[in-house]
């Protein structure tokens, strides 16, 4: 008996020009781990929500959702609320109290349990996930990251059958989304829960997924395991953009096995360990890979002397007698540079930004910057930005302040020029025929890309990126990553905070790490990723040994050609 399946599922948003799904169909068995994928907008969220009856989304439906082959609109609430959790892809939209022990225990009590096991199953979640020393903080103390975790603890505390998640990893740093991720496989290893999960960075759930669904569109593209997918993708990329988000280790032997450099029907690696195994099997006269010479642009260049924003000994504790988030904190970005600051959960680059951007004022030091610059800030939480009621209006409002047309040639602001960099702006971010939803019927990358649109609009001169790449697939971080270029090039000056590694390895100017209050190292990308054994890119660690400074699955592949070359 299946635990999950969808029999012919449809479902159309509200005036929505089409379906977000269209005629879904697959089943899930008790245990099984699944991971739904695709681009950004392709409904895997929607698909997500009909499996949970309580947040299921407002629209037109066909087809039928069933539960232990229950259809599911008659599954008991009780039981829908006890056996399937869910976490959602933005955590403050599940956190209803005001206290982390609250928080785990809120469902419990919801239960009616007696008070001597909801203790006993708080202080057992809570030190299960590591949560000892922020269990009696304020929820709305926590980082991206910690509420995320204890989203997921409170609901492991119900013990469910089903979990489901929605991309679970996009507010983590990499050494938390690792450890969740782990936590996830051994509750579904170990206790034999059901996990359906939805994730853009495939790199560690494709290694312990036992099935995955493609979808496309609204559609389920493929339903295979890991390995035939990857297999597939390699020799029709054009199938699906999520190619490029493969695992790094396909991704390099897959393009190396176009290039006639590995054997062509060689199994692709997808784990770091099987990667360097084959590496080590091509026996090539490897050379160490010279660093690139740093990315910056011809006006940060010239302006060395003169940086756009700066941070000078900055002090900052929420509470008077609490602790010390930021220690005498000093940062300064060039202009026309791309900064990431990296860092993990709760060490404090968001709040830093809302310092920068004067939103929080410091116990102690300065931020400096020019008078004449206009900056601007992307919140963690893009929801923020939004003020009416169609994506529309949103952008137009922002064009309408913006001093110049970045995307088509400079011409007086008014209204039919606001309207055209508008329509540009959303063409570029494939948000054309999202212009009429309201902001917040937007999946999460879609949310992400419109306030993307609405900061580009405004013409700042300085801009602070909390996470921009959150909720977007690959190609769509690399459409990104070409706007971001062209405005550096016109001297437009950013501040990145990020946990997505390979982007700031691949884009950044250079690299900051904020630990214990300080920035403790900043270097060019190469010189800032080589030698680490966390804090480091998938190629990176693939190539450490082979090709010594290689950081990019680009560099990883051109090294591998080039010994190859040499070899023959």
């Amino acid at each position: 008996m299946a635990l999950l399946r969808f029999d012919k599922v449809s479902f159309a948003y509200p005036d929505a020009g089409k379906r977000a799904l269209d005629q879904v169909s697959f089943s899930m068995e008790e245990g099984e781990y699944i991971v739904v994928c695709g681009e950004s907008g392709c409904g895997k969220t929607t698909l997500l929500r009909q499996a949970k009856p309580e947040i299921t989304p407002a629209g037109a439906g066909d087809g039928t959702v069933y539960y232990r082959e229950q259809p599911l609109s008659e599954v008991p609430e009780l039981t829908s609320a006890m056996e399937i959790g869910y976490v959602q892809q933005n955590p403050d939209n599940q956190i209803v109290t005001d206290y982390v022990w609250h928080e785990l225990a809120f469902g419990l009590e919801n239960m009616a349990l007696p008070t001597s096991v909801i203790q006993r199953k708080v202080s057992e979640m809570a030190s299960f996930f590591g949560m000892e020393e922020w269990f009696r903080k304020k929820t709305s103390e926590l980082s991206g990251g910690q509420k995320q975790m204890l989203n997921l603890a409170s609901i492991m505390a119900m013990n469910p059958k089903l979990l489901i998640l929605d991309e679970p990893t996009s507010m983590l740093d990499p050494l938390a989304a690792r450890n969740l991720l782990d936590t996830v496989a051994r509750i579904n290893r170990e206790l034999g829960v059901a996990v359906l999960l939805c994730e853009h960075r495939l790199e560690d759930v494709f290694q312990r997924a036992d099935r995955v669904l493609l979808m496309k569109q609204g559609t389920v593209l493929t339903d295979d395991t890991p390995e035939n997918l990857t297999f597939t993708l390699q020799k029709d990329p054009t199938a699906s953009r999520i190619y490029l988000g493969l695992p790094g280790a396909a991704r390099i032997f897959g393009e190396l096995q176009q290039k006639g450099v590995c054997p062509v029907n060689q199994k692709l690696p997808l784990s770091i360990r099987d990667a360097r195994h084959v590496l080590k099997e091509l026996d090539l006269p490897f050379e160490k890979v010279k660093a690139e010479p740093e990315k910056r642009t011809e006006a940060a260049k010239s302006n060395k002397e003169k940086p756009a924003l700066e941070g000078k000994e900055l002090w900052f504790r929420y509470d008077e007698k609490g602790k010390d988030i930021l220690r005498g904190l000093n940062l300064s970005v060039q202009r026309g540079e791309l900064l990431a600051l990296l860092g993990g959960n709760g060490t404090g680059k968001s709040t830093l930004l809302r310092i920068l951007c004067g939103l929080k004022k410091p116990l102690r030091g300065k931020v400096k910057k020019d008078k004449e610059m206009r900056l601007a800030m992307l919140p963690q939480s893009p929801q923020a930005l939004f003020v009416y009621d169609s994506v529309w209006e949103d952008l137009l409002d922002a064009a309408k302040q913006g001093r110049g047309a970045r995307f088509v040639d400079k011409v007086q602001g008014n209204a039919e020029a606001a309207a055209e960099r508008a329509r540009e702006v959303a063409a570029k971010l494939e948000l054309t025929d999202k212009l009429t939803s309201h902001p917040f019927d937007l999946s999460g990358g879609e949310l992400q890309r419109a306030a993307i649109g609405k900061l580009l609009l405004q013409d700042a001169d300085i801009l602070l990126l909390d996470e921009p790449t959150k909720g977007l697939d690959a190609y769509l971080k690399q459409e990104l990553a070409g706007i971001l270029k062209k405005l550096t090039e016109e001297g437009i000056t950013m501040l990145m905070v990020t946990h997505d590694l390979e982007f700031a390895a691949s884009y950044a100017d250079r690299c900051a790490l904020l630990f214990d209050g300080r920035i403790t190292s900043e270097e060019e990308p190469h010189a800032f990723f080589t030698g680490n054994r966390f804090y480091t890119t998938t190629a990176g660690l693939i190539a450490e040994g082979y090709l010594p400074g290689a950081i990019t699955c680009g560099e990883v592949i051109a090294g591998c050609e080039k010994a190859y070359a040499k070899k023959m």
